[in-house]
């Protein structure tokens, strides 16, 4: 750059600071990403997951993620309405898993298809113990003293 450029700038550069459009810009006061740490290849794909909130999980192979889902269904159908439902979500699970094994691809990953049966199971038992849970504490509520349960409004006139 010759000298009466790079005064210009910096003129330009004095007069925009002056005015204050360089306060309260974002990142300020933070540090610059990715110095001083030990060189990472993947920053901008980290950053990118960061910035756009996308879960890691799909940048997983499919057998891994097969298995995550899988170890994930007891608390994915805990709380569906019907045994139907909880059928239905298995079946769906059951259906991408056998489409995988049919044509596999990425790393080998054992992969097998949810036990329909055995889930339902699992899931009429968590229903029959959070229903005996409610029970249980409705009662509580029913034994404590009824003085204590019971407001006992008094009319501004009638003092006692």
């Amino acid at each position: 750059m010759t000298p009466s450029w790079e005064a210009a700038v910096e003129a330009q550069i004095r007069s925009a600071q002056e005015r204050g459009e360089f306060d309260n810009l974002p990142g300020a006061g933070k540090p610059i990403p990715g110095r001083g740490l030990p060189y990472d290849e993947s920053w901008w794909i980290k950053s990118l997951l960061e910035r756009e909130r996308i879960p890691g999980d799909l940048l997983l192979p499919t057998p891994l993620q097969l298995r995550r889902r899988v170890e994930r269904l007891p608390g994915e159908v805990r709380d569906l309405p019907t045994e139907e439902s909880v059928r239905a979500v298995v079946a769906a699970l059951n259906r991408e898993i056998v489409d995988f094994l049919c044509v596999p691809s990425g790393p080998r990953v054992a992969v097998r298809p949810v036990n329909v049966e055995e889930t339902v199971r699992v899931w009429r038992e968590e229903r029959q113990r959070a229903a005996a849970e409610r029970v249980a504490a409705g009662t509580a509520a029913e034994t404590a003293p009824v003085a204590a349960r019971v407001r006992r409004w008094r009319l501004p006139w009638r003092r006692r």
